[in-house]
This record gives C-alpha cells, structure tokens and sequence, in this order.
C-alpha cells in the first residue's frame, strides 16, 4: 500500500510540473519569437483603441436636427494603405467634424497612455507626436488586415455611434444615419504572413475580445 501511494504521489507531482512548464512556455513563448511578440503587441494595443473609440463615441453625440450628415461625424477607426507598397498597411482614429472625408490630425483621438495623436497619413512616416501603433507594417511587420463586416472598396473601417451600436461605414446620404449597421459579430483579422490574430467586436453590447 505504501507503494502505490509513493507511486500515486509522484504521478500526481508530474502532472503538477508538466502544468507548470506548460504555463511558462505559454507566458514566455511570445517574447521567444519576435514576430508574435509584435502581432500580440499591436493586436492589444488596437483592442484598447478600439475601445477608446466606442466610449468617446458614448460620450459625444453628434446628433443635429439642423445637420442632415451628422451622422459622418461618427467616431471611426479606418485602416488604410501606405503611398508606397512596402510601407504596408496604417491605420487612424477620427472624427470627421467639417465631413470632407480627409482624416485631419486635429480632428483624431490621443492615445490614453502616451498623449500622441493616433494618426498617420499615407506617407507613413514616424513622428514623435503620432502613435508608432498606427504603423502596422512598418512597426509590427502586420501586411493582411481583414475585416468580416466589411462594407467599403477599401480595407474597412468601424465607426460607432452614441448608443454604443456598430457601423460598418458612414453613409454619404443625407438623413441616413441608420444605414450599415452591423448586427452580428465582426471579426478583424491581423496577420504577418505566418501568425495572426483575430479580434471580435460584439454588435449590440460593444463587447471587444479576442477570439
């Protein structure tokens, strides 16, 4: 009996280490491998962003009943092409106040943590006062974003509204404010070419996770 309860304890002892080693692996493999360390990064970074954007969304309405395009001024996370191909892919958080439809730095939001403009133009370029976060080619090695509930020509955006509701583009028609709404789960997809990562952004509660 003495035996088979030493034998029993030492089973029990090895699952415990096999649990622990696979828990550090699992915490440090990341900073292991560069690129998942990055993608990892930049995909945390833009769950916050995105977040940030709903809740600034919550807290500024830009409803007018003397402005028929009020709804353009929806807060909105675009994603969109370098000027030169090698440069990749940027993205930006704005909110079209004068509705031209170009992305002005002093119309985007600040990153909570650093105080820079989460901003970029097509020119790609790093600027003290820009979140290197924008980047995502240049900075992360990130060349493939795709979004499911995506309804422009172009990569996507996500722009939302002040009740917290999900809006795949901003109509260009005047008393439209209810058009593109996503009701079901979208998935943004970020890849490097070998990894990728998926975030979920919940259409009624806003919920924003990873799958």
């Amino acid at each position: 009996m003495l035996g088979q309860s030493k034998k029993a304890f030492g089973f029990l002892e090895l699952i415990l280490v096999l649990a622990l080693l696979g828990l550090v692996a699992w915490m440090i493999l990341p900073h292991l491998n560069p690129l998942n360390s990055k993608l990892d990064t930049a995909a945390k970074r833009l769950i916050l962003y995105l977040q940030q954007t709903r809740y600034q969304a919550m807290l500024n309405n830009p409803y007018s009943s003397d402005d028929a395009l009020w709804h353009k001024k929806r807060w909105t996370l675009k994603f969109l092409n370098c000027t030169n191909e090698s440069d990749g892919l940027y993205y930006a958080i704005y909110s079209d106040t004068n509705k031209t439809g170009q992305i002005a730095k002093d119309e985007t939001l600040k990153d909570p943590l650093t105080q820079k403009y989460i901003y970029n133009n097509n020119q790609c370029e790093k600027r003290k006062d820009r979140s290197a976060f924008t980047l995502l080619t240049k900075e992360f090695g990130i060349t493939e974003v795709k979004i499911s509930c995506n309804d422009t020509s172009t990569i996507g955006q996500l722009s939302f509204g002040y009740d917290g509701k999900l809006y795949s583009r901003l109509s260009i028609l005047e008393y439209d404010s209810d058009a593109y709404l996503v009701d079901k789960p979208c998935n943004i997809r970020l890849s490097n070419g070998k990894q990728s990562r998926t975030i979920v952004v919940e259409p009624i509660t806003g919920y924003i996770h990873f799958q």
